[in-house]
């Protein structure tokens, strides 16, 4: 399928597409803030910038985009025609720097939760696993074992 749009038109376009304050993102930001917990956003001083950072749990949420970040659902499955070799090759970077970023924090203690833009749509089941993450707690299961 041949390009629609001016070079100049994509352009427009791609730098529309946000990395920070995203409707997923805001649409877990009220789930935890509504199970009553407290958060901070995008800590630079954490590997890969998370999403919600829980300091008193040592827990984050990162709320990635399924097309972006390669998840296993149909949204990802779909791929660019247009110079499919560059987005194949950043978007496996992109997944790539997610193991990275997750090893990262988990050798420097915190916990990661990754909530799929897919997720989002079932509300009731989201709401359900964030409760488990943020409620449950690393050391005493490790204490356990």
């Amino acid at each position: 399928m041949p390009e629609t749009l001016t070079k100049k038109q994509r352009s427009r376009v791609m730098a529309a597409v946000k990395s920070r304050n995203t409707k997923p993102e805001i649409i877990v930001r009220r789930l935890v803030h509504r199970l009553g917990f407290r958060f901070r956003l995008h800590r630079r001083d954490l590997p890969g910038t998370p999403d919600l950072v829980l300091p008193r749990l040592r827990k984050v949420i990162n709320v990635h985009g399924c097309f972006w970040h390669l998840h296993l659902c149909r949204h990802a499955r779909r791929a660019p025609v247009n110079n499919s070799d560059y987005w194949r090759m950043k978007r496996a970077s992109n997944a790539a720097r997610d193991r990275r970023t997750g090893k990262a924090l988990a050798r420097a203690g915190w916990e990661q939760l990754v909530v799929w833009e897919c997720e989002i749509g079932d509300i009731e089941r989201l709401t359900k696993r964030v409760r488990l993450f943020l409620r449950s707690n690393a050391r005493s299961r490790h204490q356990l074992e």
